[in-house]
């Protein structure tokens, strides 16, 4: 004979109804020791096993956190990327510690509903967005609506949604700061403003510049994917007569796709120009040289992200957590 399959049929066999049979499993104390241990006995004896899924609709949880990788300013680049892959590894291991699945998506927003859609799809308890690109609207409107919703990036005066991420401003002075003091008085800054992270690190650098006697300084757009970045950055190098001692990357990935460039054009690094990357990546380690870079704690930012999107499942009230930014020094200035 099969044994039961059912809370139900489990229920009929103790001759209690459905209810006890669910509270006892659970181990609550509103059941008695005698009828809990019984019923506990013959889930035993028949193998039986509480279906985690009809549990889990009753109680309307999915114990799935989505993670989201809303690509509007940069719609080629790809989940393969260095600082994606990175996060996401630690954000899975933060997650499985905590009891929770991570289920993945990368998105191309085509329209402002894409975000809601996401959170009312019911897949998951809570929803963790890497990277706030060009939507920062879209996040601060599906806030006021949708709780559990914490993103990765920089938070501005006035924004309405959960942000964890690193002082983009301050790590940007820090890059420029680093460069005059190494002696560059011709600094160019790549990347791309139109994402809110990238935009404060060219500010921060620029504030610094700024008050830098006789120090040149030029912000080019470049685009995070490797290929395209790598033709904008040479383009650049080839058509300036005077030409820049120091670079500022908005990312690591740039900036280990400047170092190629150069030594395509026989310049040296940093005998020529000296070159600065953003987000402390395993990869800088693996240059030649290795790569000086403005490091972001992603350890203690993947733990304060699923920190915060747990705690706003419960119904806490979480603000933003900005983390400090530090300059790591190696032998590309």
């Amino acid at each position: 004979m099969t044994g039961p399959k059912t809370l139900k049929e489990l229920a009929e066999l103790a001759g209690v109804t459905s209810g006890t049979v669910s509270r006892a499993l659970s181990g609550s104390n509103l059941v008695t020791p005698a009828t809990r241990d019984m019923i506990v006995a013959l889930a035993r004896q028949h193998g039986f096993t509480p279906n985690a899924t009809a549990r889990n609709l009753r109680m309307r949880k999915t114990n799935t956190i989505g993670v989201v990788i809303p690509l509007g300013h940069e719609v080629r680049q790809n989940i393969s990327d260095p600082f994606f892959i990175t996060m996401l590894g630690l954000l899975a291991d933060k997650l499985t510690n905590r009891g929770y699945s991570l289920l993945l998506s990368r998105v191309v927003p085509t329209d402002e509903d894409w975000l809601l859609k996401l959170a009312r799809s019911g897949q998951s308890d809570g929803i963790i967005v890497i990277g706030q690109s060009d939507q920062s609207a879209v996040l601060d409107r599906v806030a006021e609506l949708y709780r559990p919703l914490v993103a990765w990036g920089s938070h501005l005066a006035g924004q309405a949604h959960c942000s964890v991420g690193s002082d983009n401003f301050r790590g940007g002075a820090l890059a420029g700061q680093h460069l005059v003091e190494r002696g560059c008085r011709n600094v160019v800054f790549f990347g791309d403003p139109r994402a809110i992270e990238i935009g404060q690190r060219l500010e921060g650098c620029q504030s610094v510049i700024a008050r830098a006697p006789g120090v040149e300084f030029n912000a080019v757009p470049t685009h995070l994917v490797a290929d395209e970045a790598q033709s904008e950055i040479a383009k650049y190098f080839r058509s300036k007569v005077n030409r820049p001692d120091g670079v500022f990357a908005a990312s690591d990935v740039i900036a280990v796709t400047a170092m190629r460039v150069l030594a395509e054009q026989g310049l040296s690094v940093p005998g020529d120009v000296k070159v600065i990357g953003y987000d402390g990546l395993p990869l800088g380690e693996h240059t030649m040289p290795p790569l000086t870079t403005i490091a972001q704690d992603l350890e203690q930012g993947a733990e304060n992200l699923v920190n915060s999107v747990i705690q706003r499942i419960a119904g806490e009230e979480i603000h933003s957590v900005i983390l400090q930014p530090r300059l790591l020094i190696r032998e590309s200035t």
